[in-house]
């Protein structure tokens, strides 16, 4: 049974204009690491939605329950909305958000217009994580990775422990999503921490190097951990995305999207 969600790990959903974005919180977090950037696009009359991923946002035993294919049903179906909405889609994630991202880049190419993507996960070299596979079938979770943030007071209200089936699934994702990297061609802005304690630097070298996108944005955070949605850089990425969008994302002409619908 599934449990009630936790007080901020609401979706967030505002209605604007012609361009869509549609942003993914990450493993074990909750829709509050990107509410605030969220709000921000919104207040800049974007169309926008922020799915809760099942099993995230409630309790970590309810994740194990999951697999990465859940997950990435609700980012499918939450496009899908946008696209009936707006001519153009951006599509935004942090950490695993950002493999999902890249899966939906691979999988519907012509809806996904545009990439963003901050400390993306789609590979690890901690031991441990590696022996998962097997560890699953052994012990239910180990300790948790959430709240990586340098700035003081935030809480991105993610789980204190990593459960180990749904962390197996995972894995199994981002071996497709490496293997399919080279079908990207979206213009992308990356955004990397410097000083990130989940996600290793072999993420964003197999990331720059497997796709074949021509515009590519490498924006370096040196004030931030893993989770910067949240941390001293935030301002750094909403500007750095409002120009993005602007550039790569022009609006259409009005009714574009009815035409299509």
């Amino acid at each position: 049974m599934t449990s009630t969600p936790r007080p901020g790990a609401e979706p967030f959903a505002a209605d604007g204009g012609s361009t869509g974005v549609l942003l993914s919180h990450g493993f074990t977090g909750s829709p509050a690491s990107m509410t605030p950037w969220a709000r921000h696009l919104a207040e800049r009359g974007h169309t926008v939605r922020v799915p809760r991923l099942p099993g995230h946002g409630t309790t970590w035993q309810d994740m194990n329950r999951t697999r990465w294919t859940d997950w990435y049903d609700e980012l499918d179906t939450a496009l899908t909305d946008l696209r009936s909405r707006c001519d153009r889609v951006a599509v935004a994630g942090l950490s695993m958000g950002g493999c999902l991202a890249l899966r939906l880049a691979q999988q519907r190419p012509s809806d996904v217009d545009a990439l963003v993507l901050v400390n993306p996960a789609v590979n690890v070299k901690r031991f441990d994580v590696k022996l998962v596979p097997a560890l699953q079938w052994v012990i239910p979770s180990m300790p948790g990775i959430g709240n990586d943030i340098k700035m003081p007071g935030q809480d991105e209200i993610g789980y204190d422990r990593t459960p180990l089936k749904a962390l197996a699934s995972q894995l199994k994702m981002w071996k497709d999503v490496r293997a399919a990297l080279p079908t990207v061609t979206q213009p992308l802005l990356f955004f990397r921490s410097t000083d990130d304690h989940v996600v290793d630097e072999t993420s964003r070298r197999i990331i720059l190097d497997g796709l074949s996108s021509t515009v590519v944005e490498d924006v370096t955070l040196d004030n931030s951990f893993h989770v910067a949605t949240l941390d001293h850089d935030a301002p750094l990425i909403f500007s750095r995305t409002d120009v993005f969008l602007a550039e790569h994302l022009p609006a259409e002409h009005p009714g574009a999207a009815h035409e299509r619908s």
